[in-house]
């Protein structure tokens, strides 16, 4: 859908609302800073704390008695032939874990009618995780699906999180000609993650209807993910009136007082969101609707939460 005419459109406080700044994604540093510090490994260790995330093939972080549903292959046999009990040892992943934001450059996000764009949310929420990252310890990236640009290479601190800024703001200023879609990304997220690894999703909820419905889990099952749908507020809830659109030289007019025409909105607009709330918690995802009008920092709370039914 094209953006609706400026008259709509409400200019926010920290920009123009069409196309993120740097400033203002630098900005969005402080909204990172006020959540809690990632917790210290065990033992005290100091340095970046170590992931929550269990898995195979990661460092090894302590035993603990057998119980039902553990996976057989990692029984600690000395400890069990010593206690004559049995347990199991539990795995933790790198101290230096990567974030990995995959940013979803579909047309649909270009387009917005109260404040800003939801391009300009996805950057702005993108930035927000970058610095998550940062207080967190990890190692940054992004990466979008694309035929020519390769992802931005992880690096750690604010030299990662400046780095992935600049790929955020420049892929959602201006629309990339050579967008692959979201399941592509994903498809290459899925490449470059080790176990344990964070990804942050930010996708237009239509995009995300068209991945295969086989990546969430395989992804879920080794990683923690969250998916954030961006979305505008005419989209979720439109008038019941006739509405103005320009694509490109033409100017279309939609009449949603028309009982038919509301339903083809619902489907084009709606159930895409609510199906994706309904069925991703139910494979490990952690999923929120942003609106483009929100706090753009009101998803931090899931950053190491287990997943739950996302709030629309």
């Amino acid at each position: 859908m094209a953006s609706t005419s400026p008259a709509i459109l409400q200019p926010p406080a920290e920009g123009d609302g069409l196309r993120p700044t740097l400033a203002e994604l630098i900005q969005l540093r402080a909204l990172a800073q006020r959540r809690p510090a990632a917790r210290r490994g065990s033992h005290h260790l100091t340095g970046p704390a170590a992931s929550p995330l269990r898995g195979r093939g990661m460092e090894y972080a302590e035993s603990r008695e057998y119980v039902a549903g553990d996976d057989a292959r990692h029984i600690d046999w000395r400890l069990t032939a010593r206690s004559g009990k049995p347990h199991t040892k539990l795995f933790q992943a790198e101290r230096e874990r990567l974030t990995l934001i995959v940013a979803d450059t579909a047309p649909a996000l270009y387009f917005g009618t109260r404040v800003r764009f939801k391009s300009v949310q996805a950057a702005r929420a993108g930035a927000l995780a970058a610095w998550a990252a940062v207080r967190d310890g990890d190692r940054i990236s992004v990466l979008r699906g694309a035929g020519r640009e390769p992802p931005v290479p992880p690096a750690s601190g604010t030299r990662g999180a400046l780095r992935a800024l600049d790929g955020l703001m420049r892929w959602y200023s201006d629309r990339p000609d050579d967008d692959l879609g979201l399941a592509s990304a994903l498809e290459h997220a899925q490449r470059v993650l080790r176990p344990g690894s964070r990804l942050v999703v930010l996708a237009d909820p239509r995009s995300v209807a068209a991945v295969p419905e086989v990546r969430w889990p395989s992804l879920a099952g080794h990683h923690e993910v969250i998916v954030l749908m961006l979305t505008d507020a005419l989209e979720q809830t439109p008038p019941r009136t006739t509405l103005p659109f320009q694509s490109g030289d033409h100017r279309v007019e939609l009449d949603l007082g028309n009982a038919s025409q509301r339903q083809r909105w619902g489907r084009e607009f709606v159930q895409p969101l609510h199906a994706a709330l309904e069925r991703l918690p139910a494979r490990g995802v952690r999923t929120y609707a942003l609106r483009a009008d929100a706090a753009s920092d009101a998803w931090l709370p899931l950053l190491g939460r287990a997943p739950a039914p996302a709030t629309a």
